[in-house]
């Protein structure tokens, strides 16, 4: 059975294409690798939501239960976890994460730059 923090967390993924649990709001993050994030999402223009882990403890533990991974920020797209800030960097770097959105069906404001 799940605990009340494990189906909000679930509730929150599955019901928004992408998710972002964070430390801070994307307006105001509260550290430098949730902020990292916060500036890719921004850059290609993807529709996310931020959650603060820092209001709650309960989330701030459950989702890195949820996920079995260690750190936050963490990202979610369709439901899908798909990885912290060395992830989301290494994969905009490679210029693979626009594409990884728009693979899943979410669109994208601007291409990501040919390096």
């Amino acid at each position: 059975m799940a605990t009340g923090i494990e189906q909000f967390i679930e509730n929150e993924v599955k019901s928004n294409d992408v998710v972002l649990f964070m430390k801070g709001t994307p307006q105001f993050p509260q550290c430098g690798f949730s902020g990292q994030v916060v500036q890719i999402l921004d850059y290609l223009g993807v529709p996310y939501k931020g959650l603060n882990v820092l209001e709650s403890d309960d989330l701030r533990e459950g989702i890195k239960d949820y996920s079995d991974w260690p750190t936050i920020p963490q990202l979610y797209v369709k439901g899908e976890f798909v990885g912290g800030c060395d992830i989301v960097r290494e994969m905009f770097q490679a210029n693979e994460l626009a594409q990884f959105f728009k693979d899943k069906g979410v669109s994208v404001r601007a291409q990501e730059a040919s390096a």
